[in-house]
């Protein structure tokens, strides 16, 4: 009998603890991943090859997962200038839709571009919207409508078809890379992309000017 009692009380205490799995989806485990370098800044370069990057190549680059909220996660990226100087005019923001339960309704990734001085740039706040799952390492974010007119009404009608992709290793996964990437088809065919050690944090470098 007592060990009747035991047994039961041990299959009434495991099936206590059995838990419903958390929704998922590429986009929520895309989002883990990116929220696990919060706090962390990591060295990067350049990869692609473009003239118009030149000043870029070679340069330090570093980026910062500086701040993580539920539904917004922001990452400044530094570029170090010729002169010594660092240039940290560009913070990516990444929000997602839903209400924060792992849903995989949509993520939205934006360019905050400022001066010096703090003020916003002519073209800032431009970027795009999710339209397929991705997946749990790579999202893709084509133009939105909002930043096709911001690019047209600053005669920069090149850049409507601007597809951005980032790709993500979650922190602790071997060979882990960071990637930022433009694309763009033809006629106006571009390819921008920089990546970035993961496995080798740096110490977090100042706030993007504005911030």
């Amino acid at each position: 009998m007592i060990r009747y009692l035991a047994s039961l009380c041990a299959a009434t205490l495991l099936t206590g603890c059995v838990t419903t799995p958390a929704p998922s989806g590429p986009q929520t485990a895309f989002w883990s991943a990116l929220a696990s370098h919060c706090g962390k800044a990591y060295a990067g370069r350049l990869v692609s090859n473009e003239a118009p990057d030149a000043a870029m190549r070679g340069m330090d680059l570093a980026m910062h997962v500086r701040r993580c909220e539920d539904h917004r996660i922001e990452v400044p990226f530094h570029v170090r200038q010729a002169d010594g100087s660092w240039d940290r005019s560009r913070t990516w923001i990444f929000t997602r839709a839903g209400n924060g339960s792992g849903s995989d309704s949509g993520l939205r990734l934006k360019h905050d571009h400022r001066h010096q001085d703090g003020s916003s740039d002519v073209l800032t706040m431009y970027g795009g919207d999710t339209a397929t799952p991705g997946t749990a390492r790579a999202q893709d974010f084509p133009v939105d409508d909002e930043s096709i007119a911001l690019f047209r009404r600053e005669d920069r009608a090149v850049s409507v078809t601007n597809v951005w992709r980032v790709e993500v290793d979650p922190a602790g996964t071997p060979n882990a890379r960071f990637a930022y990437q433009l694309g763009r088809a033809a006629p106006n065919a571009r390819h921008f992309r920089v990546e970035f050690d993961l496995t080798r944090p740096i110490a977090p470098p100042p706030a993007p000017w504005g911030w």
